[in-house]
This record gives structure tokens, C-alpha cells and sequence, in this order.
């Protein structure tokens, strides 16, 4: 059988199209459709009794933390109707499912034939309910106990001839106290490969911020935008990817604010919002949120920020001490005169068409911006997956600075993270790169070494396994190859490894390309009640604005079988490291009140950390931006000076960027459709604009392969169909999973090495061609 089938179920196999249907696209996003949407899912798949329990403590204080993005919960009161969105409705479904893979269900489905299922179908199939074993050459997964699970792995480790030869893998649902403890026993066990799922995503906003601001988080709290005069928003579809954050933008603008958006697509959820919880939204009357659309080339964005930076430093030579911050800029800022040089000497129009922005929609936008203080900018993925995605974001806290928009009510940076605790990991330590306090830190409290050599990321991780650098990879949930760049060289990678681990909640397709030996652990998901000694549990997450809070499931879980993350993590440390830690892995096996005292004794910002997180709502972690300080070498706010670099397309090639679809998070695919942009029952699709479609003697509906070609390697991904959509000229999108194939393994951002998924440069050839 062909190795490539269970990376890209459908690509060879044309009977793999579901029947597409197209619709218009939506004015509005939410509404009464979504509230249905939500329910059916619910009912699907988790049932009415038990799927309604769940929602009711969704979101609330004495409830879970929603398993999919990281947007923040309010402060004060939350809806007693529902604090939760649609796919975070969807998210619930699949966790909770009353659906179960047991021992018959291995039993009965080799590993090939459930690698033909696409993503869709696995996600669907249910939670795994025992922990399963895949021996070298075995063709099926098969029951182990948890302590051979654990002495498998122990044996498995001990034998490396380095620490270094181990990956140690986290998804940003990790809790914070499962994430403490990871990195405490990989550190013990000595190595800093711990590659998490920021290194593909905000990485590039972390080393921008860190760099620029002295610290790399936002600064804002969600009250932030309700104080707000302008909130801009850019590379990012808060309709599909954060919903409840459209709540929050209809009541900033009814309280004044202006939004801009800055996109390559008119994305339903910037233009409309009807709230599901007004009488407006319940009749579908939408409330407009965007008042100024910046239709941005595919990385138009630096060179748009450029542009109007120079019409505000004009603006404020013909009116002196109106438009800019001088007093913020003189006392809080550096290299302000090398950015004013810089600026002056490029030229505008230039960067304007670079942008792909009509200049009357630019000049709009400086009248809006040059007459205010207090702007917000919020960004996500469409601008950190680009090779100059640091730069890009450091052009956006050019704008704040020169406006003095960072340490006051209502301004500030606003980088709105995709998965519900990635923020809180990083915080807690995983992060292959740690710092000299923070591993003293750990040394003072715990006495052992822990290793100062810098670990592998994602994509240094994955050429380590490729390389046969790496030869153990264990993944603390995740679905890291449907996640990463380079599908097929990824595979690989994990094929390369003589075991792979996944501590899972549901089947995945990172399950069935395995290494020699591999093993799949179940483990409780933020649903799930955690009985541990006869007590009920919780765990805490950190939201993309820095507030940590508890979160407690409610669901009795679907087996006996299941173990939690905390749990999972002491037991393989004891049986790894043996009688050479140093640390008390059974006082954590007491009660998690033990791992929050010892994060509160290793991390600042965790002072009364039980006491704390036990307050409704929980509590904010210090953030030097929020109070108009900077953490930098000379304890002031840097300008960055950047000079934009276009790339360059043959006439026969397109940029490419991968978006998600309506009906997904992240790599979880709830289903087929993509009701905002009005395309149903099909994910292989490729969005183009109608004039380059016409260029290339395609028809709409067309049937197409898509290559890429970078590094001398010819990457394909087979048969996706055109789809018309307004994108600007020589742009295109399509969705991932299904076209990571195409994203080069050494195609990454500067500085912060995140896969370049946004900026891809493709051939498109009908088959055959």
C-alpha cells in the first residue's frame, strides 16, 4: 500500500469529492443559524441531557474553561443564557461525546484502513477509552495497562544515548499545572526539547513583542476595548476563529469605537454581528461592526502600516503636537529619529501599491487616526505565518508608539491567541528556549541541574526526527501532524522515530503515522469530573490577555480507563527517572493544590496562587506594558526600522495561504461546510479571484492540482476545485490540513522560525497538464 494514502485521504481518488455546493457569501455572522448549528452538533454527539449539562458551565466561574481559543471570559457578570459561541459549542460536542473507542473497536480496524478515514471522518469515530499499544510490524493498535504503558516509555527513554534523542511535544490545551509538571520532568530527565504548538503560531508575536515592548503578551483586558476610540484589527477572522470576540467589538462601537479591518478576504465575521442574545440579532438585523475594510494583498500589511505611518508623521508637520505622542515618544521610546529617517526615505506610492489598498481608503484611515490616543491592535495568524511576520508586528507597535496607544485605559496590543491555554504553557515554562532566571528558578526549588542547552522547536524537531537526530517523540495532546509544515517529509519524520507517544483525548491522524512502536494515552478532557483521592479536582488556564482561572468539568467521564494530564505526567516521571528525581511526584499524586504551591514558589506573578485562582474569575498576572513600563534593556519602548521585501511571482504562479474553514478549529474538523463563506459539503477548494481564473483558461468548478516547488522539491496537492471568491489579484486561499502539504519544511518566518503558511507561492495545472 502506498505509504502517502494516509496523509492525504482523497488526493488520488477523485470519488473523495463530497459534491460541492456554493450559497452566498454571509452579511452577518452568528445568529439564529448558529445557535442551531450548535445544538445540532450537541445533540449528535453528546446528547441532550448530557450535552446541555456541559454547556451550562461552560465559560462560567464555578465551571470549564472552553476548549478551543483563548479569548477572554468577562469579569464581572457572564450570560446566564450562554457564555460560549458556536464552535465553542463544537468543541464541547466533540469532547464530550457519548461516543467511545473501546478494545473491539482496535480489534476490528487495522491501522491502514482507519488511515484512509479523512481528519473529518476520525474526529467523528469518538473519545479513546483505554490506553493502546502498536507493536513494531503490528497492524493493529491493542490494550495495554498503564503501568506497561509507563514502563514501555521508561524503557524506551533510558535507552537513548542523549536526552537530546527525546521530543517532548505540548498542545496549548495542556493545563497549567500539566505543564508545569511536563516541563519539570523533561528538564529533570535533561533535555529542553519542548517544541509546543506557539513555535507555529504567535511564536513571531512573542519574539516581536519581547523584542519591541520587553515582554511577549498583549497588553490589554478585555474592558480595554470597551474604552477604546479605535480598534484595528488585521490577519485575523474572529467570526470563525473567535467568536465571542464579536461581542466585544458590537459593544466597543456602541460605545464609540471605530474598527478597521485589514485582510486579504472580506471575512462575514469583520463586516456583521447578529448577536444571538439581542432581539436585533434574534431578527437578524446585523449590526455592522468593520466602518473602514483594508483589502491587503497576502502580506500587504507591513507596507500598508508604512504608508500610514508616513501620512501621520505629514499630518503632524503640518499641525505640530497634534498627531503624535511627543511627550510618550520623548520619555518612553527609542530610535524614534532612525524610524522618522527611515520612513522619509521611502516611497509612498510604492507602498501603497504594494499593499494592494486604494490610497482613498489609506487616507480615510489616517483622518480616523490621526485625531486619537487610545487605539487598540489585534491581530492572530494571518500575520505571524508570514517570513516577515516579527518585522510586520513590530511596524504595528511602530503605529501604537507613535500615537502613544501602550499603557493607558483603552490602547495597547492585542494578539489574540487560537488555543485555550498555549499562553498559560509558555508561562509555566514550556518553551525550548528558557531563560537563565527561570531555570535557576528551578534549580533553587528543586536541586537538581536543569540543562541550559537550548532544545528543538517544531521545525527544528522535526528535521531532528528526519535526520535520525531525534528517535523518541511524545506529544502531550495535539494533533501534530495535521498541525505541521511539509505533510509528507513531516511523516516521515514520525515514521523515522522508533516510538511515538500521544496523551489523547479522540483518535487522530497523527495516531496512524506512527513510529516502530507507538502508543496512544487517554486522558480527561476540560469536560471531565477529576476525581483524585475521593476529592474533586480542577486545573487552571491562562487567556490570550494574561487572566488565570480555574476550570472544573461536570461530565462523568466515558471510561474508568481515563486518566488526567497531571496524573499521566507524575506517574511516567516516576517510572522514567526512578530513584535519581529528586522531586516529590507523589505529594502532586495528593491533590493539585501541591503543583499550584510549587508554581507559586517558581514563577512570579503566582503569589497565593490557590487562594487566588479559587476567587470567581480568577485573577490578572503582571504585565509591565498594562502599566505603561517596558522590560527591555534600557527600560524604554524600541521603534523597529524595516524594509519591506515583496516576492516576487513568475506570471504563472499565485501566493497561497491556508485559512480554516467555518466548520473547524485549529485541525479538529466539525464538519463540511464553510456557511459564512457560502461554500458547502467540500473542503478541497481553492478561493481565487475570477480575473486570474479567466487568465488561466480555468472554469469555475474546475478540477486542479496545486504544486509548490521551493528547494527543488516538487510538492503536489492533488485535485482541489476552483472556487471564485473576491481575493485580490494573483492571491488565493485554501484549507488546511489539506494543503500543509505544500508549506516547505524550510520555509519560516525570521527570527521566530514559525512555518510560513500564509505565504506559500504555488503552480496551479489541471491533472494530466
Amino acid at each position: 500500500m502506498d505509504e502517502n494514502k494516509n496523509i492525504e485521504p482523497g488526493a488520488e481518488n477523485p470519488e473523495a469529492f463530497t459534491g460541492l455546493k456554493l450559497g452566498p457569501i454571509k452579511k452577518a455572522a452568528a445568529g439564529i443559524p448558529a445557535v442551531i448549528s450548535s445544538f445540532k452538533h450537541i445533540i449528535e454527539e453528546a446528547g441532550l441531557v448530557r450535552g446541555l449539562k456541559a454547556l451550562n458551565k461552560l465559560n462560567q466561574k464555578d465551571g470549564f474553561d472552553c476548549p478551543s481559543c483563548a479569548w477572554p471570559d468577562p469579569d464581572d457578570e457572564r450570560s446566564g443564557v450562554a457564555e460560549y459561541c458556536e464552535n465553542g459549542a463544537k468543541a464541547v460536542a466533540e469532547e464530550a461525546t457519548a461516543k467511545k473507542l473501546d478494545a473491539n473497536f482496535f480489534a476490528s480496524n487495522p491501522v491502514q484502513q482507519l488511515a484512509l478515514l479523512s481528519d473529518f471522518e476520525i474526529g467523528r469515530l469518538g473519545r479513546v477509552a483505554l490506553p493502546v499499544y502498536l507493536p513494531e510490524s503490528g497492524s493493529h493498535y491493542k490494550p495495554i495497562s498503564w503501568d506497561d504503558a509507563f514502563r514501555l516509555v521508561a524503557s524506551r527513554l533510558n535507552s537513548l544515548s542523549s536526552p537530546d534523542e527525546a521530543i517532548f511535544y505540548t498542545s496549548g490545551r495542556t493545563s497549567n499545572e500539566a505543564a508545569f509538571l511536563y516541563q519539570l520532568f523533561v528538564r529533570e530527565y535533561g533535555t529542553n526539547n519542548l517544541p509546543d504548538c506557539s513555535n507555529m503560531c504567535h511564536e513571531s508575536s512573542g519574539v516581536a513583542l519581547g523584542e519591541s515592548l520587553g515582554i511577549g503578551k498583549g497588553s490589554v483586558t478585555l474592558d480595554d476595548l470597551y474604552e477604546a476610540e479605535v480598534i484595528i484589527i488585521l490577519g485575523q477572522n474572529p467570526g470563525t476563529n473567535h467568536p465571542r470576540m464579536l461581542t466585544a467589538l458590537q459593544k466597543a462601537k456602541s460605545k464609540g469605537a471605530t474598527i478597521i479591518s485589514v485582510n486579504p478576504l472580506p471575512e462575514t465575521g469583520l463586516m456583521g454581528f447578529n448577536n444571538p442574545q439581542k432581539i436585533n440579532g434574534i431578527l437578524g438585523r446585523n449590526s455592522a461592526l468593520t466602518d473602514i475594510f483594508l483589502q491587503v494583498k497576502i502580506n500587504g500589511d507591513m507596507p500598508l502600516l508604512q504608508a500610514i505611518e508616513i501620512l501621520l508623521l505629514q499630518e503632524e508637520e503640518k499641525n505640530p503636537g497634534t498627531v503624535l505622542d511627543n511627550h510618550f515618544i520623548a520619555t518612553k521610546t527609542e530610535d524614534y529619529d532612525a524610524l522618522v529617517t527611515h520612513l522619509k526615505l521611502q516611497d509612498i506610492d510604492r507602498l501603497i501599491e504594494l499593499s494592494g489598498v486604494d490610497r482613498t481608503l489609506i487616507d480615510e484611515t489616517v483622518s480616523v487616526l490621526k485625531d486619537k490616543k487610545k487605539i487598540i491592535a489585534c491581530w492572530a495568524m494571518g500575520l505571524t505565518q508570514h517570513k516577515n511576520a516579527v518585522d510586520t508586528i513590530k511596524e504595528i507597535v511602530n503605529l501604537l508608539l507613535l500615537k502613544g496607544s501602550i499603557g493607558k485605559k483603552g490602547a495597547g496590543t492585542c494578539p489574540v491567541r487560537g488555543h485555550s491555554n498555549v499562553q498559560g504553557d509558555r508561562t509555566m515554562g514550556i518553551f525550548e528556549k528558557p531563560s537563565i532566571a527561570f531555570l535557576s528558578s528551578l534549580q533553587s526549588h528543586f536541586k537538581f541541574e536543569p540543562p541550559a542547552k537550548h532544545g528543538y522547536d517544531v521545525v527544528e524537531s522535526i528535521k531532528a526526527m528526519h535526520e535520525g537526530k531525534a528517535a523518541v517523540f511524545f506529544a502531550m495532546g495535539g494533533n501534530f501532524l495535521s498541525a505541521c509544515p511539509d505533510t509528507l517529509y513531516t511523516a516521515q519524520a514520525l515514521r523515522n522515530c522508533s516510538l511515538t507517544v500521544h496523551v489523547s483525548t479522540k483518535l487522530n491522524r497523527s495516531h496512524l503515522v506512527h513510529g516502530k512502536e507507538a502508543l496512544i494515552l487517554p486522558c480527561l478532557g476540560r469536560t471531565d469530573k477529576d476525581i483524585l483521592n475521593g476529592e474533586q479536582q480542577f486545573i487552571s488556564c491562562e487567556n490570550s490577555m494574561g487572566v488565570v482561572q480555574q476550570s472544573k468539568g461536570n461530565l462523568t467521564p466515558i471510561s474508568e480507563e481515563l486518566l488526567s494530564e497531571p496524573v499521566i505526567v507524575c506517574r511516567l516521571a516516576k517510572a522514567v527517572l526512578g530513584n535519581r528525581t529528586k522531586i516529590n511526584w507523589d505529594k502532586y499524586l495528593q491533590h493539585y493544590d501541591q503543583i499550584r504551591n510549587d508554581i507559586e514558589r517558581c514563577i512570579p506573578g503566582f503569589t497565593n496562587y490557590n487562594s487566588q485562582v479559587r476567587k470567581p474569575g480568577g485573577f490578572y498576572l503582571p504585565n509591565c506594558n498594562r502599566e505603561g513600563n517596558f522590560d527591555t534593556g534600557s527600560k524604554k519602548a524600541k521603534f523597529n526600522i524595516a524594509q519591506f521585501k515583496p516576492s516576487s511571482l513568475a506570471a504563472d504562479e499565485l501566493m497561497m495561504m491556508t485559512i480554516r474553514s467555518h466548520d473547524q478549529f485549529n485541525t479538529t474538523i466539525y464538519g463540511l461546510n464553510d456557511r459564512y463563506r457560502g461554500i458547502y459539503n467540500e473542503r478541497r477548494v481553492i478561493l481565487m479571484n475570477q480575473q486570474d481564473i479567466q487568465e488561466r483558461n480555468l472554469q469555475n468548478g474546475d478540477v486542479v492540482d496545486l504544486y509548490n516547488n521551493e528547494d527543488g522539491v516538487e510538492r503536489i496537492a492533488r485535485k482541489f476545485i476552483v472556487v471564485p471568491y473576491p481575493i485580490p489579484r494573483n492571491c488565493s486561499a485554501t484549507y488546511y490540513p489539506e494543503t500543509n502539504v505544500l508549506v516547505p519544511i524550510n520555509s519560516v518566518a525570521e527570527k521566530s522560525n514559525t512555518p510560513v503558511s500564509k505565504q506559500i507561492i504555488i503552480k496551479i495545472k489541471k491533472p494530466g497538464a
